[in-house]
């Protein structure tokens, strides 16, 4: 069992890391967000969890729309009103560690990146998103903190590049039981079915990379994926969390609420204490053999099929800021590293970022589009 520690405590399946993430659900109000901080803590988890967002370091303005309760929104312009200053995460971290819990935030980029390292944080997390984002890696592994790495929508390929520009999964630890990198299997669909689980992948990525491991659940069902998970040796659990699932946040639809959370949080601490055999054969007994087993999965690392269509479409790669027209020198500006969110179409894969400036661009390339090797 390979342990995952923060501080100095100590996280593994007999004694998991509990995550509630926030996201932006707090919409910019600060007593929200520190009502939804207190409401997470009385609800038992040991960490909050934040997305720092400024909307020009995730996505063009012509990403699209996404549906909302309230109708159609441009996403990047609801991106655009959830941004704010250094102050307001701050303040957010002074409060959860007043409260006892660790303090994360994600960072999508440079600007963002560089604020949160400035409020030492004692934790780092990357979203499945930028899991290729190769520059924000490594800015992140400069850090030297612990760092949960989301693995959706990827292949074992994907996360072998990610934990080599990381560096050593060991480095930073200070025993063969401890890891610096947890890897956090997740399924990018919202909301993911448990049947897409695959839970004995837990074992195989923790075999491969030598890391401990977790699980970013995107599913609805409160107890069946996080229990589960812990009987297959997850040391961290991540599940979204609100106030109320009709409030107008981007993932309140899928987050749980506070009673939702605590019934995880309890099956959780019981999977931990009861151990895999017990915990696999209760759910098994209240839940049914064969989707136990279904949830449970082959072991192998492969995409999930409600998130296979989604590859390449939710990670990063390069994107003409601009109109650029066939005959071009592209400069620096003219391209970002942007996740192409399914309406556009993907670009280089961001490691090939330092050798744009100065190519010829040999055909139109839309603003917002990809910035393909035949376009250079």
């Amino acid at each position: 069992m390979i342990k995952f520690k923060v501080e100095n405590r100590i996280y593994s399946s007999k004694c998991p890391l509990i995550i509630a993430e926030l996201g932006t659900s707090h919409n910019g109000d600060i007593k929200k967000a520190k009502e939804m901080i207190t409401a997470a803590a009385e609800a038992g988890a040991g960490c909050t969890k934040f997305q720092m967002v400024f909307a020009d370091e995730i996505l063009h303005p012509n990403t699209g729309f996404v549906n909302l309760p309230g109708g159609k929104v441009r996403l990047y312009d609801r991106f655009k009103a959830l941004e704010k200053s250094s102050d307001f995460y701050a303040e957010l971290k002074e409060y959860a560690e007043s409260t006892g819990l660790l303090f994360l935030c994600t960072p999508f980029g440079p600007k963002s990146a560089k604020i949160l390292r400035d409020l030492q944080p004692k934790i780092a997390k990357i979203a499945s998103p930028e899991l290729n984002f190769t520059s924000l890696l490594k800015e992140i592994s400069c850090w030297a903190l612990p760092i949960l790495l989301s693995c959706g929508v990827s292949y074992l390929s994907d996360i072998d590049k990610a934990i080599r520009i990381l560096g050593n999964a060991k480095k930073g630890a200070e025993s063969p039981e401890t890891g610096q990198v947890c890897l956090l299997h997740c399924v990018t669909a919202y909301p993911a079915p448990e049947i897409d689980y695959n839970l004995r992948v837990l074992q195989s990525l923790s075999t491969v990379f030598g890391t401990p491991v977790g699980v970013s659940d995107h599913s609805l069902d409160p107890r069946l994926i996080p229990a589960l998970a812990v009987s297959m040796g997850a040391a961290v659990i991540e599940k979204h969390f609100c106030l109320s699932r009709s409030d107008p946040g981007l993932d309140d639809p899928i987050a749980l609420p506070p009673d939702q959370f605590s019934l995880m949080t309890e099956a959780v601490r019981h999977a931990a204490k009861a151990g895999p055999e017990e915990t696999i054969m209760a759910y098994k007994r209240e839940m049914g053999e064969e989707l136990v087993e279904q949830v449970l999965g082959n072991g192998k690392k492969e995409l999930a099929p409600s998130e296979k269509q989604n590859y390449r479409f939710t990670n990063r790669s390069i994107h003409a800021l601009r109109d650029i027209n066939k005959g071009e020198i592209i400069q620096i500006g003219d391209f970002a590293v942007l996740r192409t969110e399914k309406n556009l179409r993907p670009g280089l894969e961001p490691c090939f970022e330092a050798l744009i400036e100065g190519r010829t661009a040999l055909n139109f390339i839309p603003a917002g589009e990809g910035i393909r090797f035949q376009d250079i």
